[in-house]
């Protein structure tokens, strides 16, 4: 048996050897290092003194020469090539991943890599006829299920529906943006005086997504189009089971369809109803307007107190002093009230706004597809004081 004291020797021997062995590794590392060092052009190392000295213009010129000097490099022409892309030098970037394409000795692997590039190079300059081409070459690739998602993109962009909806198929479809290119292809039917098929369009969305607001209110469109208010005013009630947030893009619709029947007051009476259960400063807002036209400004004033108590908005503000400035009694008590409301009314126009939940990007109207970053609904319908402001 070791006593302790051996044990301890050993633990020294092996901790010494261990150290040396470490420190041998190191040498061989650096040396291996310095060596490939060496071999790099003088460029390089300008170029990497330029990147710490945040000077970009000048260590891309540097590294350029060294592309020039040492035309090996190819991981350094796919930096250089997607640097360019990123700053909008799309020329550049086309170049830099053709002249890659060109080398005979270039692997398999990193060409197929090099024509990735050169398709994205194509999509942002806007060329999609080449950029498509050359996706369409990379399908039994690697990289198919990038090219497949860049292809849907293109087909987006040229609002090519049928071929986006046969591609997002293959790429295990997303029901919601497979129901909104069927509720594209209806919108375009339906511009074009064909109601039937827009008909079967919208069916199809609906079956790819049941809670597809936007075909709900296109059917209720074509039937009210069609002169059939009543299937039109049930196409645009059913957005309650499949979003009520969505009900204040149908509340105009409703209303006038209730009013053209007839039936005014029950319409006035079912949104008023929605706006209890599903408050909203879209549906408020209408509400007000309706109640102001239909019952008054005394109505429409004892709406907005009550809405103010349950649900304190600037909106809310801004419609009960518009109240208050039509009853007002006297020429300059309405003056009065009319500067406050002013006020109050251009801070609503800034905050009555829609905003992407994706990029930010705000819009006084509201969008099925975000033109800031292209995705499908993406605008919640609300406006931006509901997010920022609402207690």
């Amino acid at each position: 048996m070791f006593d302790l004291e051996t044990v301890q020797l050993w633990w020294l021997i092996g901790f010494a050897l261990f150290f040396a062995l470490g420190w041998f590794a190191a040498r061989i590392d650096i040396r291996q290092v310095v060596q490939e060092s060496r071999s790099l052009p003088r460029s390089y190392f300008k170029g990497l003194n330029f990147l710490l000295n945040e000077q970009p213009d000048k260590a891309i010129e540097a590294f350029i020469e060294v592309v020039k000097v040492d035309p090996e490099t190819i991981e350094l022409h796919f930096a250089l090539g997607s640097l360019f892309r990123r700053r909008g030098e799309y020329d550049r970037a086309i170049r830099m991943h053709q002249n890659l394409l060109e080398r005979a000795d270039l692997a398999d692997d990193q060409r197929v890599i090099a024509l990735a590039e050169l398709g994205q190079d194509y999509l942002k300059a806007g060329i999609l006829d080449r950029a498509e081409e050359v996706f369409k070459k990379l399908e039994k690739s690697p990289q198919a299920a990038a090219a497949r998602t860049h292809l849907l993109e293109i087909y987006e962009q040229e609002k090519d529906w049928n071929r986006a909806i046969d591609m997002q198929r293959e790429l295990d479809a997303d029901p919601r943006e497979l129901a909104q290119y069927y509720c594209e292809l209806a919108a375009s039917e339906a511009a074009q005086s064909r109601p039937d098929a827009a008909r079967k369009h919208l069916a199809a969305a609906l079956e790819a997504n049941r809670k597809c607001v936007r075909a709900s209110l296109q059917l209720g469109d074509l039937e009210q189009a069609a002169g059939r208010l009543d299937p039109a005013i049930e196409h645009w009630k059913r957005i309650e089971s499949q979003n009520p947030a969505y009900l204040a893009l149908a509340a105009p619709r409703l209303y006038e369809a209730y009013r053209h029947a007839g039936r005014a007051e029950d319409g006035l009476r079912l949104l008023a109803d929605y706006l209890e259960r599903y408050p909203s400063l879209d549906l408020l807002d209408i509400v007000f307007q309706q109640t102001l036209e239909a019952k008054g400004h005394e109505e429409a004033y004892k709406l907005m107190r009550d809405e103010l108590r349950r649900n304190p908005t600037l909106l809310g503000l801004d419609r009960w002093l518009e109240a208050q400035v039509i009853a007002a009694p006297t020429p300059d008590k309405r003056r009065d009230l009319e500067l406050v409301r002013n006020l109050v009314h251009g801070h609503v126009r800034r905050l009555a706004r829609y905003r992407c939940e994706t990029c930010g990007f705000k819009a006084r109207q509201f969008y099925w597809r975000c033109p800031g970053c292209g995705g499908w609904e993406t605008y919640p319908p609300r406006r931006t004081e509901e997010f920022e402001l609402t207690p």
